[in-house]
């Protein structure tokens, strides 16, 4: 199982932006589709972003389409997450995961319960 580490939040003014990156500890990711999700206070988790194996494939929810960016460098063992012209709407506690479809048809984690990290925290607040 992936174990990853999330970081790169911190809090924004709306409309302004951050980077997220996604680093794997033991495992080579160049195999992994990775996926993005999120979490606010009181509200159920939400799948952000996927990125296939390759960097060749990506998915965003329709929310961010045109203002959040999938990346990933295999060599680094990392994926990133640019987010542009934040809004309120985005806050959460980021987190990455393996993503249950190679192809990212569809944003779903492989593991519903288990193997989440600690998340990295994005608030966006005047």
């Amino acid at each position: 199982q992936l174990q990853l580490v999330e970081s790169g939040g911190s809090s924004v003014e709306p409309g302004g932006s951050l980077r997220l990156s996604c680093v794997a500890a033991r495992l080579p990711l160049e195999h992994f589709p990775i996926g993005w999700f999120r979490q606010a206070p009181g509200k159920e988790r939400e799948g952000v972003s996927c990125i296939d194996s390759s960097g060749d494939k990506t998915n965003y929810v329709d929310s961010v389409k045109g203002r959040f960016t999938a990346s990933r460098d295999n060599a680094k063992n990392t994926v990133y997450l640019e987010m542009n012209n934040l809004k309120p709407e985005d806050a959460a506690v980021y987190y990455c995961a393996e993503n249950f479809y190679s192809d990212c048809r569809r944003i779903r984690p492989e593991y519903e319960d288990d193997g989440w990290g600690q998340g990295t925290q994005v608030t966006v607040s005047s």
